[in-house]
């Protein structure tokens, strides 16, 4: 399940909470950054998870260019090779303004899956 969501090429600030590639890619895109996929390579890590089981950090961004204005709800991880919403979590609710230079910082953030119990 992590190799697959550290798949993702493409990571969308969004205004809602998407459901579908589409969603996350355009209709909700408030600014996208292009990663680089996979464990290990730079934008995704997969370790030990923090109380029991493993779990897969997305590396921190800087200096997202913001492509329309809206409310920042959403963070979504994209795969366009196959055009696939690998994963959603939300973020602290901020107001974005595009103006052509305007930048948004996106934090690392974690999915962690326990082990069986």
């Amino acid at each position: 399940m992590l190799d697959w969501l550290a798949d993702s090429d493409q990571i969308n600030v969004c205004s809602a909470e998407p459901t579908t590639y589409t969603e996350a890619t355009s209709t909700y895109k408030l600014a996208a950054v292009a990663v680089t996929p996979g464990d290990g390579n730079g934008d995704f890590t997969i370790a030990n998870g923090d109380v029991s089981g493993r779990k897969l950090t997305t590396e921190a961004q800087s200096g997202v260019l913001i492509d329309t204005s809206g409310t920042a709800t959403h963070i979504a991880r994209t795969k366009s090779g196959d055009t696939t919403l690998r994963g959603v979590t939300t973020c602290t609710s901020q107001a974005l303004t595009a103006n052509g230079s305007n930048t948004v910082n996106i934090p690392a953030f974690d999915q962690e899956v326990a082990d069986p119990s």
